[in-house]
């Protein structure tokens, strides 16, 4: 499928690594000129090669801090200067840390709505004159399965991460009709993050073999672990005309795993 993207430009944010890393090399592949994000420019600079090895359009890196509302006005400005506009905005950024509720203090949570939710709020502030000037201006913010159903041990996630959905509906609306905001849930994909974990449970004797602790996290109806790309291809999707009746949806990519009707 032509996802009639070609010579678009789209910025990813927290795109070093992980679904952010693979949403920006769909879009690249696709002909999009991406612009790729992360706090670390050595690590920025690698990733930016590896996409370029598959982009048919062209990659610029501008390293920057989430929390930083400087460093996303630049990173916005960046993108404006290297490319002359802005198509697509795709939201992605770390999780925050894992705990109950009782461990879990004040500066815990400030610190996760900053990450998480202020960040969107900035990029969607500071894009949207260039996302409404273009004929086809799109939002995606990848988020979590918690949303849907809340998950053990991760009340940040489970908690701060609705705001970003209910900033995604919003946006749906008020942005509306010249840009369309939408998300995806992604349940385990096979991520750096998760790569790490795995081989740290085989070194601890968890587990025989990375194979072994990888079907740990396949507890979904298709048995397996998701595919970065696979998520991405849906990034790409969502970004594209090809989606164009689709706004203000909240879209589950985990192997079917979420226990919700809706």
């Amino acid at each position: 499928m032509d996802l009639q993207i070609n010579g678009n430009t789209a910025l990813v944010t927290a795109s070093s690594s992980g679904l952010g890393k693979a949403s920006a090399k769909a879009l690249a592949r696709e002909g999009v000129d991406v612009v790729i994000n992360a706090r670390d420019p050595e690590k920025l600079d690698a990733t930016k090669a590896e996409i370029e090895a598959v982009a048919a359009g062209d990659v610029v890196a501008q390293p920057g801090d989430l929390t930083d509302e400087d460093d996303m006005k630049e990173l916005v400005r960046t993108t404006i200067d290297e490319f002359g506009g802005l198509d697509h905005l795709v939201t992605s950024a770390g999780g925050p840390p894992s705990g109950s509720f009782l461990d879990t203090d004040d500066e815990d949570w400030y610190a996760a709505y900053d990450l998480l939710v202020m960040s969107v709020v900035r990029l969607a502030r500071e894009a949207h004159p260039h996302l409404r000037e273009s004929d086809h201006g799109t939002i995606v913010n990848i988020t979590s399965r918690s949303v849907k159903e809340a998950l053990d041990n991760l009340v940040l996630s489970n908690s701060v991460r609705m705001s970003v959905i209910g900033l995604e509906k919003t946006l749906s609306k008020e942005f509306a009709p010249e840009v369309r905001a939408n998300a995806v849930l992604p349940g385990p994909h096979e991520t750096e993050r998760i790569e790490n974990l795995v081989n740290a449970a085989v070194d601890r004797g968890d587990y025989d073999t990375y194979e072994e602790g990888l079907d740990d996290w396949a507890g979904n109806p298709l048995g397996r672990i998701g595919d970065p790309m696979e998520l991405a291809n849906t990034v790409a999707f969502l970004s594209s005309p090809q989606s164009g009746f689709i706004n203000g949806t909240a879209i589950p990519i985990d192997g079917g795993s979420t226990g919700a009707n809706l």
